[in-house]
């Protein structure tokens, strides 16, 4: 039988940031799981990634901190690069985009694709920087989404609806460098024209299963027309078109990015001293293409990349994207620029790499956004890696080491009770290289826990502690499949929590992991020499869990910036603003404006209309019969559209606002005094 081909990609992260464990959550732990197994079965698999180090993320950094964007990615490449090999993510070669080789291929992509009639050359406004004198590329301008109305806006894509916006839609328009407003500059750039290849790549699409997500994605973006992609950039910091008359231009990172994959495969050929065995695993059309991404990264995996890799001619494109949504922390939405997030390297600093390994791999956020929380990692680990795996183990090698002096004894006739355990694990490494192969990993998990139950019961069942007493065949008999369970656990675990597995081996007097399909044909002979046993899996107590829980909290308030005390006023002026209580006796929402709700007030007998952005901290309904302060003589303005005719008092404290309520109950139209 001919061995299977897989080649493996993780999306390569940014090297402007550490590792969180969203990253790990969404395309590198799922993917070394995959790995991990197919490597057990004797696949030729090879695992690649890299840091991606263009891109204006990571100038981004470099502004911020006053240093240059290389010595940027050099400070997060080593840094998430250790974190990756502490957690064991086993990648055949981590490279990054800065290499010589990853340029080269990136210029060979574009040169080959330019010279065959594949881009094309337009002229398009640019958002232009007066002050600074330069385009703005799409993460320097944020504003308000024309789609959703969002505030966070990117010049290129907004986060909250998934809409890519052209240059000139982003609503109120500003620049983070200054906060100065841009205007819109021509300037020429090359294009990735998707529409002239979308025929092709929908027969490519349908031609394929893909995940729900993967699908319904590419499909509305089909739907509503692959236009023109540009694959260039003004930026002074990325791979530099290779052409004489590019102007100083680069690869906008989006292109160069997937490329990156290949390069590293190259790097990887060129380290193993056979440069040109990559070619087996990008040119073979018989090898398997796997990406491992976030959601947010589809677009680029499966439209774009395999536009690229067919017009390149005789590369292969994928057969499997395995897209995860996202993880968030104890309920909230995991925020960099907040700073609320579990980073890998302050995790590893206390806990061990497999606690955060299972329990991730037992929430895995493959169809839906999950949750991570310290309470669930505790009880993952302390519950079912300590009280069920690491219980069953310690109870069979203290019971040889106490009786047998650690040695097998041997089965005899076998129980009904012994057939049933042993159908078991017979069964199991089908059950679980099912899951594996279809990217199931939450379900391997919990089939791994199963056989891991039902080995806890077998072992109370046959109680070889009274059989010791009354049955010395029977004890035997229980004693060493109790060993044969243990050392396929050792082999099927160790796809999910890899270090536990190697800690394991030695005392089962393993030197390596069984064969995978050996599993169900496993026999321990009599007179097997145990190794000295262990803790596999120490509890986490509640005082360490809950000092982590306390810094997630001071991660969630919000940071407080106090502006300057306002110029001075005198009395008459303070006494002109018309403070008043105000009952609210309508609230509704504001069509596409996810901050707005419009209220209807009575101020001592007059209804009035007020619009106020306070929708992400009020639900309207909560609102109704409330008692606040307004101001009640301030000009009517039209906010979005919709006439305002004062202002509610609140407390703003970041994104939420506190509005300000009376003491006790009062009538409407009271006047602040």
């Amino acid at each position: 039988m001919k061995t299977k081909r897989i080649l493996v990609t993780s999306a390569l992260p940014y090297a402007n940031g550490p590792l969180h464990l969203g990253h790990i959550a969404g395309a590198y732990l799922p993917a070394d799981i995959y790995v991990r197994y197919q490597r057990l079965i004797g696949s030729d698999i090879v695992y690649i990634c890299g840091s991606d180090e263009h891109g204006v993320p990571i100038t981004v950094t470099a502004d911020k901190e006053g240093i240059a964007p290389q010595d940027v990615v050099d400070r997060f490449h080593g840094m998430n690069k250790s974190s990756f090999e502490d957690l064991g993510i086993s990648f055949d070669n981590y490279s990054r985009t800065t290499l010589p080789i990853h340029h080269e291929t990136a210029r060979e992509f574009f040169t080959k694709l330019h010279n065959e009639g594949h881009l094309i050359v337009k002229e398009s406004e640019q958002y232009f920087s007066e002050s600074a004198q330069k385009f703005l590329p799409d993460r320097y301008v944020e504003g308000q989404c024309p789609h959703c109305q969002d505030e966070g806006a990117r010049g290129d894509q907004c986060d909250n609806c998934g809409k890519w916006l052209e240059p000139g839609e982003l609503l109120k328009p500003r620049s983070k460098m200054d906060g100065s407003v841009p205007v819109l500059k021509n300037t020429r750039h090359w294009y990735l024209p998707m529409g002239s290849f979308s025929k092709e790549w929908k027969e490519w699409f349908d031609s394929h299963e893909w995940p729900q997500n993967v699908r319904n994605y590419c499909l509305g973006w089909y739907k509503e027309g692959l236009g023109d992609r540009p694959i260039t950039r003004d930026l002074n910091w990325g791979i530099d078109v290779p052409l004489e008359d590019a102007n100083g231009k680069v690869l906008y990172v989006w292109f160069d990015a997937p490329i990156g994959y290949i390069s590293s495969t190259k790097e990887w050929a060129q380290n193993k001293g056979q440069p040109e065995k990559w070619k087996e695993y990008w040119l073979d059309q018989e090898t398997e293409l796997v990406h491992f991404i976030g959601k947010d990264n589809i677009v680029f995996h499966a439209i774009l990349f395999p536009m690229m890799l067919k017009e390149m001619g005789g590369y292969i494109r994928p057969t499997a994207i395995p897209a995860n949504e996202y993880l968030t922390i104890e309920g909230r939405k995991i925020s960099t620029s907040r700073n609320y997030a579990i980073w890998v390297k302050d995790y590893l600093q206390i806990f061990e790499p497999d606690p955060l390994r299972f329990t991730l791999a037992a929430n895995a956020p493959e169809t839906k956004d999950t949750d991570f929380s310290w309470k669930q990692l505790q009880s993952r680990n302390n519950d079912e890696l300590a009280d069920i795996l690491g219980n069953f183990i310690n109870r069979t090698m203290t019971f040889i080491h106490k009786y047998y002096d650690g040695i097998v004894p041997g089965k005899h006739a076998l129980s009904d009770m012994d057939r049933e355990m042993l159908a078991v694990l017979h069964d199991a490494p089908d059950t679980m290289a099912a899951l594996f192969e279809s990217f199931q990993v939450r379900k391997a998990v919990k089939a791994f826990m199963d056989i891991c139950r039902s080995a806890n019961k077998y072992f109370n069942d046959k109680a070889p502690w009274e059989a010791r007493k009354n049955d010395l065949e029977s004890c035997a008999t229980t004693l060493t499949i109790c060993v044969e369970i243990a050392q396929a656990l050792a082999t099927l675990m160790s796809p999910i929590v890899p270090f536990s597995s190697e800690k394991l081996l030695p005392m089962l007097g393993l030197t390596k992991p069984l064969d995978w399909n050996a599993i169900k044909s496993s026999d321990v002979k009599k007179g097997h020499k145990l190794g000295a046993p262990g803790i596999l899996f120490p509890k986490i107590e509640d005082d360490v869990i809950q000092i982590e829980i306390e810094k997630l909290k001071a991660m969630a308030e919000p940071k407080i910036e106090f502006e300057a005390i306002a110029d001075t006023i005198d009395f008459d002026q303070f006494k002109a603003v018309d403070l008043r209580t105000a009952k609210v006796i309508h609230a509704e929402k504001i069509k596409k404006a996810n901050k707005l709700l419009r209220l209807e007030v009575d101020i001592a007998g007059e209804k009035r209309q007020i619009v106020a952005g306070i929708a992400r901290s009020y639900k309207p309904e909560a609102l109704i019969g409330k008692t606040i302060l307004v101001v009640a003589n301030l000009a009517t303005v039209k906010i979005r559209g919709v006439e305002s005719q004062g202002m509610v008092l609140a407390l703003a404290t970041g994104d939420n606002f506190t509005l300000l309520t009376p003491d006790g109950d009062m009538p409407s139209g009271i006047r602040v005094e």
